[in-house]
């Protein structure tokens, strides 16, 4: 059952246990051998660049699109990364990079430093660029746990596969929670996810053009919704919504797909409220607001350990995919 309907932009609306959901899909150019875009940044505002201007944003990169270093306390972010590379450094001494199906599920807890760039490592075709980043907010117990990472490559990440009744492909794949027999990898342990009984889930879900599909019911009481981000238009419980559009549910009621002409891609997301005080400036998400100007101490005091990167937009050169945590092991998809 449908709740309400509500357009997509840059920022998609989300619900409790989720603050928001970025949608980031830039065409970037060429590179120009030094992970930028092999194009003038000419008019541009440089540090602060969110306005598509010829399919691509640098967002806070003035060399490199991304995200240069800056902190977070309190929640938790999920990158799901469709198409190009992200650079993750962070005030541990953790590095990685990850993309094309990857997922990072990175804990700020008490306090991290990180930073997220673009790099544009292929110099003679395009760089495309399609990634959601979800903050899933921590509860008050564990807003103060110690920060770390997980790494979900694309090979490792469940997913189903199925065909409707005609043969029609559809595929889950599943970054959180479980849809029928197939389960999610284990979220990090301080995670609202790590409790079955919070019903927490993430799922990209493809339809092949015309095919039907019942989104299963799940628990009462949850926080359900569908973004519909590729595509042309789908039936859902027989009323007609265009792309772009994303859909609050009932999560105790199936929700009947019938998809239109075009392929179409989808994210949905649910959770059990957390249901306490959200108190945010920014990159810190507390409770109260003492907490809140307390994490602006704590941060000017020592910068949450510090940045040991030459660069706040560090890149990792021409490696292929890897993952390094903060005890030092490293580990790099079996196909990379």
């Amino acid at each position: 059952m449908i709740l309400d309907i509500q357009p997509l932009g840059f920022h998609w609306q989300t619900y409790d246990p989720f603050l928001f959901c970025a949608y980031h899909h830039d065409q970037f150019p060429r590179g120009n051998g030094q992970f930028g875009p092999a194009a003038s940044l000419a008019g541009r505002k440089l540090g602060m660049d969110f306005e598509i201007r010829d399919g691509f944003r640098m967002y806070h990169g003035d060399k490199v699109p991304g995200f240069p270093a800056h902190p977070h306390r309190g929640f938790e972010t999920i990158t799901i990364v469709q198409q190009g590379l992200v650079d993750h450094s962070d005030s541990l001494g953790a590095a990685g990079r990850y993309g094309q199906g990857d997922v990072q599920w990175l804990t700020a807890g008490r306090g991290i430093q990180h930073s997220e760039m673009f790099p544009l490592l292929k110099q003679t075709e395009a760089n495309p660029l399609l990634l959601f980043q979800l903050w899933l907010n921590l509860p008050a117990k564990n807003k103060m746990a110690p920060p770390n990472f997980l790494m979900f490559w694309s090979d490792q990440l469940p997913r189903a596969q199925e065909q409707d009744s005609e043969g029609r492909a559809i595929r889950v794949e599943i970054t959180a929670g479980a849809y029928g027999n197939t389960k999610a990898l284990a979220p990090p342990p301080y995670s609202w996810a790590a409790d079955p009984s919070n019903h927490v889930a993430a799922w990209v879900i493809d339809l092949a053009a015309d095919a039907e599909w019942l989104l299963p019911a799940a628990a009462s009481g949850l926080n359900r919704a569908l973004y519909f981000f590729e595509g042309a238009d789908a039936q859902f419980d027989g009323m007609t919504v265009k792309v772009m559009n994303s859909m609050r549910l009932r999560s105790d009621q199936g929700l009947a797909i019938r998809n239109g002409a075009k392929p179409a891609r989808l994210l949905m997301l649910q959770g059990r409220p957390i249901n306490e005080p959200v108190a945010q400036h920014g990159p810190f998400v507390m409770n109260t607001r003492n907490e809140l100007m307390q994490a602006f101490n704590d941060y000017q005091r020592d910068q949450f350990g510090g940045w040991p990167w030459p660069r706040s937009d560090q890149v990792h050169g021409e490696r292929e995919r890897f993952a390094r945590y903060a005890d030092g092991t490293e580990v790099a998809p079996q196909h990379n």
